[in-house]
């Protein structure tokens, strides 16, 4: 043990003599451990939500009966079932609003509801006289009390002018949920007798057969793992951690670096250990201590890091998932003990992984070998065939994977392969575009310029394929969100076709408001409109109401349509289907679909497709005078208006004193599209700074990577200067050859990162989404980014080229001293 403990003491004093490459390493670990911990945190933040989400009485997590058509059914089958020995309980599930708000309501009984089910034994043990007896209660949790603005123990009024149960504060629900006693649901929601599902608890014992009480009025669900919030926030929460990987393997490719350069500088001092008597095993048994031991304490610092870009990025997630989804995120990180066990592991297999290639060197090179200044040189052209060889088979990968893939994990997997082929092919393109401009050079300096940036490039690949994977990257998602942003504008413009937007309280007072409306000559049409929520293929789906005027068919942003489309949606039985139900139902115009109403399936034939950006469920728009023939309980309390435009401020102003309506219940076209397109931004807010953070990190990279080679340069520079040429010409050279690399590294990221925006668009959004954006290349962007490229390189450079500017000559002349 001590001859172990003597052997760590000699490599220590390595980093002790170069404190810069130590400094390199921990940097590389803290930024690739810090980056990938701070994405998990915001996964986990929000899954934990959607778990708690997902166990409110039940929901996905537990096992139940529902009707075989999805529709709500007799409450006399729950008593036909306890009878027959079926530990069930009923529920009964619906929407109402309050104060313009659209709530979620549950009715539960809680006698009966199975003890394991959610959040439900704290119901179904306290106060449970006062919850089922008149006039009840309403459990509320508290973000939804305060987004209501009332108080505990208040009974406002529902949309339809009931008087609700007192609001009870429930700390185990989740917001935009309420909770009552399924009597007085079926009272509010006008559905008497009526059930929406059956929770099955876990009591054992004996049960008649499910078809013989019941027949086929219903049908078990199992329980699911995965809830409907999850499945559609899936991408957004992949999308996270496939920035967050990246950012992992261009920080570790700092590691590589640097590890590399320090083996390549300790050969003399492992042969000198071996030479002693230090056995092969011990030796790198020792160095996998150390290793390890580093990677420990960066991957504690890479934590802290991480817990604070997740908590600075975690109102943005949180707002975007909010609007998006509808997914209610708290404002506060509370991580688990496994994310900081699983960062620590994330830091040591990063940098073992990082170091493996050069352990394997250090292993195999002979003692002998290991006294040459150059032996990574050696085997140098090698390690490029091999890679090259590597990259052909990552494009070859790729385009498998794009012919046959046809999942969101395959999208990415082709992103991830022509991301890996493109870096591990950079440093045999550098070398093939640096050997043809030697061979072209006709005068000695240049001919010295270009086979001295072969012989530099093997110490500055991986900082290269660092800055070659974060530029595509930047490019790839920057052209994406400019689509993105302009594409939605114009989109926003064609839903967002009437001037005014109205959310009334209730029914009363939306027929109020008309009758007030037509009387005003300002307004020039009132456009119904309304909202059902179902289920198609399994999936929650929306179906939109439209009013039958030019508003819409002048704007509806329609992809295809039939001839005479808005003519034909008069009739009822057709509807315009968004692209993303079209996708994932693969229908096309003429096919039909089958809408789960209440008096039974709505036919539809599918008359035309229109584009539905940033919504994440399915929708069918149809008449609005259809929708509330199918769908009689959905409240008919927002609308539109079409005034000029110069009248809006008078009329808004009017409605406010006249109705008390307030900013939730009164939204102007230009207020609604200033949300929309602030959720849009917040959306893209992650992605950008994590855009910025991988930047960052392949600028530290190359400054690292460059200074680490700063000592071991002179070798190569001090002849030049012996023969004549001043310190700063010599700087100016080697400011121009690391200016020369990147230029060329940029310039082969532009396309790649083409490609990048390509497969996002292409291949990712529409196995995330559903949808597909036009591809635009802006030139500008392009320009602005190979500017940043460049100033990086200068900054990166700048450092090392003023150091050897600077230089003594005395330090010169002992470089042909110490030559051996």
């Amino acid at each position: 043990m001590s001859r172990m403990i003597w052997v760590l003491a000699v490599l220590l004093s390595h980093w002790r003599r170069h404190p810069m490459q130590l400094a390199t390493l921990l940097i590389g670990l803290i930024s690739a451990t810090a980056l990938w911990s701070g994405v998990q945190a915001l996964n986990q933040q929000a899954r934990l939500s959607y778990d708690r989400a997902a166990a409110t009485f039940g929901g996905t997590r537990t096992a139940a009966l529902v009707g075989r058509d999805g529709r709500s059914f007799p409450q006399r089958l729950f008593v036909e079932l306890r009878r027959a020995g079926w530990p069930v309980s009923p529920v009964l599930e619906g929407r109402i609003q309050i104060g313009g708000r659209s709530l979620r309501l549950l009715g539960i009984e809680p006698i009966t509801l199975p003890a394991e089910v959610g959040n439900a034994p704290a119901i179904g043990r306290a106060g449970l006289r006062s919850f089922v007896t008149p006039p009840g209660e309403m459990l509320v949790a508290p973000e939804t009390l305060s987004e209501l603005n009332l108080p505990d123990g208040a009974t406002p009024l529902s949309s339809g002018g009931t008087l609700l149960p007192p609001l009870l504060v429930q700390p185990q629900l989740v917001p935009g949920v309420l909770v009552v006693d399924i009597g007085v649901a079926q009272r509010l929601l006008n559905m008497p007798d009526q059930v929406s599902r059956l929770l099955i608890g876990s009591a054992k014992g004996r049960r008649a057969p499910l078809e013989n009480v019941v027949g086929d009025q219903l049908r078990l669900v199992e329980p699911n793992a995965e809830s409907d919030l999850e499945r559609l926030t899936d991408s957004f929460h992949l999308n996270l951690t496939a920035f967050g990987l990246l950012s992992f393997v261009v920080g570790l490719f700092i590691v590589n670096s640097a590890v590399g350069l320090a083996f390549e500088q300790r050969l003399p001092m492992l042969r000198t250990l071996r030479a002693c008597g230090v056995s092969a095993r011990m030796l790198n048994t020792v160095l996998l201590v150390e290793l390890v031991s580093l990677a420990l304490v960066a991957g504690l610092v890479g934590l802290v890091c991480g817990y604070l870009i997740a908590a600075s990025l975690l109102p943005d997630v949180a707002a975007s998932l909010r609007g998006l989804y509808g997914a209610q995120i708290p404002g506060q990180l509370t991580l688990k003990g496994e994310w900081w066990i699983a960062g620590l592991v994330i830091s040591v297999v990063g940098a073992l992984a990082a170091a493996s290639a050069s352990l394997l060197k250090a292993i195999r090179l002979s003692v002998l070998a290991a006294a040459q200044p150059y032996a990574w040189q050696q085997a140098q052209h090698r390690w490029l065939i091999f890679q090259s060889a590597l990259a052909l088979a990552a494009f070859v990968a790729a385009g498998c994977l794009l012919w046959f893939g046809d999942s969101l994990v395959s999208g990415f997997a082709v992103l991830a392969a022509l991301l890996l082929g493109a870096a591990l092919g950079l440093p045999a393109i550098l070398e093939l575009v640096l050997f043809l401009s030697q061979r072209s050079a006709d005068r000695p300096l240049a001919v010295w310029f270009w086979a001295d940036s072969r012989q530099q490039l093997s110490g500055l690949s991986l900082a290269l394929m660092a800055l070659l994977l974060a530029l595509a990257v930047n490019v790839g998602v920057g052209t994406m969100v400019e689509t993105f942003s302009r594409t939605f504008i114009g989109w926003l413009d064609g839903r967002l076709a009437a001037d005014v937007y109205i959310n009334a309280v209730d029914a009363a007072q939306a027929t109020a408001i008309k009758a007030w409306l037509h009387e005003r000559p300002e307004v020039e049409a009132i456009l119904p409109g309304g909202r059902a929520d179902t289920q198609i293929g399994g999936a929650p789906a929306e179906i939109l109401g439209l009013a039958d005027h030019a508003t819409y068919r002048d704007h509806w942003p329609l992809l295809e349509a039939t001839a005479n489309a808005w003519t034909r949606l008069r009739s009822g039985d057709t509807g315009f289907i968004s692209e993303q139900l079209a996708r994932r139902l693969k229908l096309a115009i003429g096919d039909s679909v089958e809408v789960p109403a209440a008096g039974g399936n709505w036919t539809l034939e599918v008359i035309g497709i229109y584009a539905d950006y940033g919504n994440p469920k399915g929708q069918i728009a149809v008449n609005i005078a259809a929708l509330t023939r199918h769908f009689p309980e959905i409240p008919l309390t927002r609308f539109g208006l079409r005034i000029a435009p110069a009248a809006v401020p008078v009329l808004i102003s009017s409605l406010q004193n006249r109705f008390g309506l307030d900013d939730r219940n009164l939204l102007d076209q230009a207020s609604v599209k200033a949300e929309s397109t602030r959720i849009f931004n917040r959306t893209f807010a992650v992605t950008a700074a994590l855009n910025a953070f991988t930047l960052g990190v392949a600028g530290v990279a190359l400054l690292t990577s460059l200074l680490t080679l700063g000592n071991s340069r002179l070798p190569q520079l001090a002849p030049l200067w012996a023969i004549g040429i001043t310190r700063r010409q010599l700087a100016a050279i080697e400011l121009l050859k690391t200016m020369s690399v990147a230029l060329i590294t940029t310039l082969l990221a532009l396309p790649l990162g083409l490609g990048v925006a390509w497969c996002l668009i292409a291949v990712v959004n529409v196995k995330a989404f559903g949808w597909r954006l036009p591809f635009h290349v802006f030139p500008v962007h392009l320009l602005q980014l190979l500017g940043v490229a460049m100033a990086a390189a200068l900054c990166a450079a700048l450092i090392p080229v003023l150091k050897l500017a600077r230089m003594q000559p005395a330090s010169l002349i002992k470089i042909f001293a110490d030559e051996r």
